[in-house]
């Protein structure tokens, strides 16, 4: 086992098996409660956690967690003052991914390769960088399948959550959490560009085929995990970009499913 972790294509293909694994069951919930610009807003914040965590030294998943969980917070918590929710997350988005290249700029003494943040460089994932994704994926599905009841109903409406026993605003932050550590694991897989459509885009396909919440999020985990190899190894084969290779798969499922899938109402 120690000697297949050697290669770097075995500890990419395993990387992004971590992530999609995460990813999967967590975007069914950011598509029900309509929240991609939610997951965009904290992978984008993720730069300023890298910065941060640079310049303190600090591991980069720390800074990234601790980001992404504030950014998430002030999302939630604006939110419930009532502020437009679409033009909150727009500002939210862009003002962290801006305020986090500004303060890349002040590091001029740390090399860094914003393009491997930005998009990804699953090829250099190390066996360390592996314990961290598979932990975290680990950690995000105890957590989905604790809460699976409480935050299903929760998603169907908060008058329903009340009527249970259910606290909609805790589940909420329940996901706020479990998003902002797959942000964390995954940024060394896609980059922040593009861990939105890795939880996006593997659920919205798998949602054509799914009769059932459990189906639809083990069909994501399937689609997320065929998205994630063959990128890799396409990206392998002609040279690609292999964070932008899996998201393009994970595309090209969600146009089979649109086409081969059956109607929504």
């Amino acid at each position: 086992m120690i000697a297949a972790l050697d290669s770097f294509l075995v500890r990419a293909a395993l990387g992004g098996a971590g992530v999609a694994v995460a990813a999967g069951p967590l975007g069914c919930f950011v598509v029900w409660r309509r929240m991609a610009y939610f997951s965009d807003a904290t992978a984008h914040a993720a730069i300023l956690g890298v910065a941060l965590a640079l310049a303190l030294d600090a591991p980069i998943f720390a800074g990234v967690l601790l980001v992404a969980l504030a950014m998430g917070a002030a999302i939630a918590t604006l939110a419930g003052r009532g502020a437009a929710t679409d033009t909150l997350l727009g500002v939210m988005a862009h003002s962290g991914l801006a305020a986090g290249l500004v303060a890349v700029s002040f590091l001029p003494d740390v090399r860094i390769d914003l393009i491997s943040f930005l998009l990804g460089d699953i090829l250099a994932v190390r066996a360390v960088d592996l314990a961290l994704i598979w932990g975290g994926a680990a950690a995000v599905l105890g957590v989905l399948a604790w809460r699976w009841r409480a935050l299903l109903t929760a998603t169907l409406g908060s008058d329903l959550a009340h009527a249970a026993g259910i606290d909609p605003d805790r589940e909420r932050m329940v996901l706020t959490l479990c998003l902002a550590l797959v942000v964390a694991v995954a940024i060394k897989v896609v980059g922040v560009l593009l861990i939105g459509a890795l939880l996006i885009v593997p659920a919205a396909a798998a949602r054509r085929f799914a009769r059932t919440p459990e189906w639809m999020a083990a069909g994501a985990v399937a689609l997320g995990l065929v998205a994630a190899l063959a990128g890799v190894w396409l990206s392998f084969r002609f040279d690609t970009p292999t964070g932008p290779s899996i998201v393009c798969v994970a595309a090209a499922l969600f146009a089979a499913a649109n086409l081969f899938g059956r109607p929504r109402a």
